[in-house]
């Protein structure tokens, strides 16, 4: 199966991949739907709502910043890094994840699109103020601070830059995603349950233009049925394999 999935990956036009929380479990970031998933321990109805953060914003920042804290430390893994030296090869155009994160961009790929958004971030809910946190190097300073944080422009709310439960996924990145899974002949579908639409629709749209669809996955999901391949193996080792099977294909 592994030399099926590479033939398909080396010999292909335009590859993609779609990856969720699947593929960060080896970095230690914990899935929501897994044996260990976070919804085990807290419902997503008291955390990840719009009602949720305007009924108890306190409670719904204290879960954030504690994810936060855990992901920050968590380092890609191999699947992260193959699928940036896929793109770096020219194999692989993009990259669209359900993750929050940001893995994929510290691992080095360059054409991300962030469906759910992205945990490092956070906005005004009056006005259209952003920040990375990462980025301006302020992520430990909002962490320590025990007050609600607010806009620094306008004094509003500050909320993640995350889609909740009941939300729309952002228009223009939906966008990008379909006219991408429209161009693709294959897509690499890494680590999802399958079954969170309308991004679950990226496979199917892939599928339905002529393309092959390669997932790997541990378990069987909402993607198994219409996959050409079906790698049932864990994404760092799936990965690893993969990549060594089309380096010798095109080297």
């Amino acid at each position: 199966m592994i030399e099926e999935a590479a033939k398909l990956l080396a010999r292909s036009r335009f590859a993609i991949a779609f990856t969720g929380a699947g593929i960060s479990a080896e970095s230690g970031v914990p899935t929501f739907r897994g044996f260990n998933g976070l919804w085990k321990k807290h419902r997503p109805e008291e955390l990840a709502t719009p009602e949720a953060f305007q009924k108890d914003p306190y409670l719904v920042w204290e879960f954030y910043k504690w994810r936060m804290d855990l992901i920050k430390s968590a380092k890609p893994n191999r699947a992260h890094y193959a699928l940036a030296e896929l793109e770096e090869m020219g194999i692989l155009k993009a990259v669209i994840t359900q993750n929050v994160d940001d893995l994929h961009r510290e691992a080095g790929t360059r054409t991300l699109i962030e469906l759910h958004g992205n945990i490092f971030r956070v906005r005004c809910t009056s006005c259209n103020y952003k920040e990375n946190l990462k980025g301006s190097g302020r992520l430990e300073e909002f962490l320590a601070e025990k007050d609600l944080p607010r806009c620094p422009d306008c004094g509003s709310l500050l909320r993640p830059d995350v889609v909740w439960f009941g939300e729309p996924l952002p228009r223009r990145a939906l966008h990008e995603a379909f006219r991408l899974a429209e161009r693709a002949d294959l897509v690499l579908v890494i680590g999802t349950s399958g079954v969170v639409y309308p991004a679950a629709y990226i496979p199917q749209i892939v599928k339905e233009t002529g393309g092959k669809v390669i997932e790997i996955n541990p378990d069987e999901s909402g993607i198994t049925p219409i996959a050409d391949v079906f790698l049932r193996c864990p994404a760092g080792e799936a990965m690893e394999k993969l990549m060594r099977r089309v380096k010798g294909l095109i080297g």
